[in-house]
C-alpha cells in the first residue's frame, strides 16, 4: 500500500558532490502538515530508467520525485504545490519543462509549443533563464516533459526494456502515463520558476539518435504533431 503522507525524492548518483548540493536543497524544503519526506540516491545504476526502478521499487511513497543530481530545488513550497496538483487524480506526472504536443522526431524541445520554465546555470557566472509559455491557469497539459525533474503520483515502472542508456527515459515515462490515461501537466511558474539546473554543456551523444529510433518504433504511431 502506497503511503499519501509521504513523499521520495528519487536520485541516480555518480557525483558526490553534486549529490550534497542537491539533498541541501531538498532538506529545505517546507513539508505540510502530516508529510514526510524520503531521500533514495540510487548508485551504480546501469542506465536512468534502471536505477529509477530500483527507487520506485524501494519507497512506498504515493508521491515520487525523479531528479537529476544536479538539479536543484528553489521552490521551498514545492511539496504543498505538488499535492494541489495531484489533487486532481487525472495528472499522473507533473514536470518544469516540456512541450504540447511532441513533434515526429520524439525531441520535446522541437516543439512548436513549450511551456515551462528553467533557471540554467552551465557555466559559473552564466545563468539564463529559460522560460517557455507560461500555462493560463495553474497548469498546462503537455505530452513530454524534460527528466531533469518528473514527479508523480502513480507507479508506473520505467521502461529499462527499451531505454538502456541516459536518453529519451523522461519522454517514454510520459507517453506510458497517457497509455494508461494520465495526464502530464506543467505548472505555472510565473511568479518564480520551480528548479535550477545546472549540466555541463555538451554536444548531444551519438547514443541519442540510437535512442530516438526506438522511441519513435514504440511511440511513433500515439503521436500527432502540430503542424
Amino acid at each position: 500500500m502506497l503511503d499519501a503522507h509521504k513523499v521520495a525524492f528519487i536520485t541516480c548518483v555518480n557525483s558526490e558532490d553534486w549529490y550534497e548540493e542537491c539533498r541541501l536543497y531538498l532538506e529545505h524544503l517546507q513539508l505540510p502538515a502530516g508529510m514526510m519526506m524520503e531521500l533514495v540516491p540510487v548508485r551504480g545504476a546501469a542506465s536512468m530508467c534502471a536505477g529509477y526502478n530500483i527507487g520506485q521499487r524501494s519507497s512506498n511513497a504515493k508521491y515520487k520525485v525523479y531528479l537529476h543530481q544536479d538539479t536543484l530545488v528553489v521552490n521551498k513550497d514545492l511539496v504543498a504545490d505538488l499535492l494541489r496538483l495531484f489533487a486532481d487524480e487525472t495528472v499522473g506526472a507533473v514536470g518544469v519543462i516540456g512541450c504540447a504536443s511532441l513533434p515526429r522526431s520524439g525531441v520535446w524541445w522541437d516543439g512548436l509549443r513549450t511551456y515551462g520554465r528553467v533557471l540554467h546555470a552551465c557555466e559559473p557566472e552564466s545563468v539564463v533563464d529559460s522560460h517557455c509559455m507560461e500555462p493560463e491557469g495553474p497548469c498546462q497539459q503537455v505530452e513530454a516533459v524534460d527528466g531533469l525533474f518528473i514527479a508523480t503520483q502513480y507507479d508506473v515502472p520505467w521502461r529499462e526494456d527499451l531505454f538502456t542508456g541516459w536518453h529519451l527515459y523522461d519522454t517514454s515515462m510520459c507517453k506510458e502515463m497517457q497509455r494508461r490515461g494520465y495526464r502530464v501537466v506543467v505548472p505555472n511558474q510565473a511568479k518564480d520558476f520551480w528548479c535550477i539546473h545546472c549540466p555541463k554543456e555538451k554536444p548531444l551523444a551519438q547514443s541519442y539518435k540510437g535512442y530516438q529510433k526506438v522511441f519513435v518504433r514504440e511511440y511513433g504511431q500515439e503521436l500527432h504533431p502540430e503542424v
